[in-house]
């Protein structure tokens, strides 16, 4: 399960709710149906049982636990249903908006602003592909005579289709500068030895360290790539 989820584990999500969301969608995932994101709601305060929205290559699914974690609710929305997408950021996190053709309106609060982006950046992919489909090249056969003199068989002309570009703006509102935490700094490892000896809970932890530290700007991106490839071995 870890290893399907590594493309998703990298805006500092937790592992241990990706994979709960994660095994209540298999029985929900259609055929020919992929994840693309996930991001998960995290208040201010502690969260026990957050909100969490699911992008794949069909829909939108708003997953929101009830009876306190021991059921979920799942709201989906076709990609064809979808009017537009926003993203809102502020001091405390962002909040992701879409709009419905029949003019509903649904919003996931006080997410990462990180993986609020993402969740944007698929959603306009999504309804870019939608609106303006890729067009296909015409397959044209060989056709077969009875008369001893071949005659070639002159290929269509394509027209090129000039379609129409459809650009999604995010509404980027922040309020005031973001509150940076105290981050704790801890010496990258860089022997594949001392990585070797520690749980998958300790490298995922890990991993969401360097990466904050890339976002507060302790080290460079060359750095943390180097270190989230090192780690990636061992999961």
């Amino acid at each position: 399960m870890i290893d399907n989820l590594k493309k998703i584990l990298n805006e500092d999500q937790d592992p241990k709710a990706i994979e709960k969301i994660t095994a209540k969608l298999e029985n929900l995932l259609m055929s020919n149906e992929e994840v693309g994101y996930i991001a998960v709601q995290k208040k201010p305060a502690v969260t026990i049982f957050p909100d969490s929205i699911v992008v794949t290559n069909k829909r939108i699914i708003l997953c929101k636990p009830k009876n306190l974690g021991l059921s979920m609710e799942f709201i989906d929305y076709d990609w064809d249903d979808i009017a537009g997408s926003f993203v809102k950021e502020g001091i405390l996190g962002a909040d992701f908006t879409f709009t419905t053709n029949s003019d509903l309106t649904h919003t996931v609060e006080y997410l990462p602003k990180n993986q609020a982006r993402k969740l944007y950046t698929y959603a306009k992919e999504q309804l870019d592909l939608l609106k303006n489909p890729k067009v296909a090249t015409p397959v044209v056969e060989e056709v077969k005579t009875e008369s001893p003199i071949e005659t070639p068989v002159q290929e269509p002309e394509v027209e090129e289709v000039q379609t129409e570009e459809v650009t999604l703006y995010a509404e980027i509102m922040p309020t005031s500068r973001d509150i940076i935490r105290d981050t704790e700094v801890e010496a990258p490892i860089s022997e594949e030895k001392g990585l070797a000896h520690l749980s998958q809970d300790e490298l995922f932890a890990k991993l969401q360290n360097y990466k904050k530290l890339l976002d507060n700007g302790l080290i460079l991106q060359g750095e943390y790539d180097r270190l989230k490839g090192e780690i990636l071995k061992f999961l």
